[in-house]
């Protein structure tokens, strides 16, 4: 059954060629005169947005706070400016939100700017699936597994890693069509089930996956669920999740560069067919991958 499924929902659904949206920047100014600019593709649950602090002599750090979440700053390579990522969970409420930014000033002062930020409604996908009553379910044997799997998935995504490790912009891990079903609500036997957070990738088994950027190693081996599965910390909270592998080609541990091969696609753990699960979190939110495509971090 779990066949026939993955492959009407393979000739059914919408592939979408690289689900990237243009950029919008806003740009101000502290009242003492610093540059402050947001880039971001919209303000809605899922998205990412990229709050710059512009070069200037006066100002020796910045830290964001939004959503009762610190986001610290740091620089991108050589580059003499600072920046902040902020994460829209996929599920965050619409609404008017205050943006805080402190600014540490060279003489020891501090100067905060504060701006609303409206996030608009999002309309995520569903997709409903009728299958066998108690298919869904695992194993009883594996129940303990699997739960000790997932605290550690969640214990490594609560740490942040002060300093940046990713290097420009970021890229796809498998340069392939991909399903618009970042959000997607799964429902099973009329029951809402699950709440899809990452995109799949048409990705044949044994297809090379790439690190989407440079950084650590966090997770590499074979669970429960997501099969054979790498985590990589990019550092400042940032998180890339890869999984469903039929081979993994790190360890962890180990520092990767941008486009370095990873593993190869396949279909292990809850998988009904050959592709890549992409998956990003950052300081936890759950973010849409492509929303990081094209944000201006070289």
């Amino acid at each position: 059954m779990l066949k026939k499924i993955w492959l009407a929902f393979l000739f059914l659904s919408v592939l979408a060629p690289g689900l990237l949206l243009s950029l919008a920047r806003e740009s101000f100014q502290s009242p003492k005169g610093v540059v402050i600019e947001l880039d971001y593709r919209t303000l809605e649950p899922g998205e990412v947005i990229l709050v710059t602090q512009k070069e200037s002599p006066e100002v020796a750090g910045m830290a964001v706070r939004f959503l009762d979440k610190t986001y610290a700053a740091a620089r991108r390579g050589q580059a003499s400016d600072s920046f902040a990522l902020i994460g829209l969970d996929l599920e965050v409420k619409p609404g008017s939100y205050p943006l805080d930014i402190t600014l540490e000033k060279t003489d020891g002062g501090k100067e905060t700017i504060e701006r609303e930020i409206l996030i608009l409604p999002k309309r995520f996908p569903e997709k409903k699936f009728r299958v066998a009553p108690g298919s869904l379910n695992p194993p009883p044997r594996l129940l303990t597994r699997i739960q000790k799997e997932s605290e550690l998935m969640a214990a490594i995504y609560k740490e942040v890693t002060s300093e940046w490790l990713a290097e420009g912009e970021f890229i796809i891990p498998f340069d392939a069509k991909a399903w618009p079903n970042f959000g997607q609500r799964r429902i099973y036997n009329n029951v809402p089930w699950s709440v899809h957070s990452g995109v799949d990738i048409l990705a044949p088994w044994g297809s090379p996956i790439r690190a989407s950027n440079s950084g650590r190693v966090v997770l590499a081996r074979d669970m429960i669920m997501p099969g054979q599965a790498v985590i990589i910390d990019h550092g400042m909270g940032l998180y890339t999740f890869y999984c469903h592998l039929s081979k993994i080609k790190v360890k962890e541990g180990d520092i990767v560069k941008k486009g370095d091969v990873i593993a190869k696609s396949g279909n292990t753990g809850r998988s009904t067919g050959p592709h890549l699960h992409w998956a990003v979190k950052l300081q936890d939110s759950r973010i849409d991958p492509f929303a990081l495509l094209n944000l201006p971090l070289q």
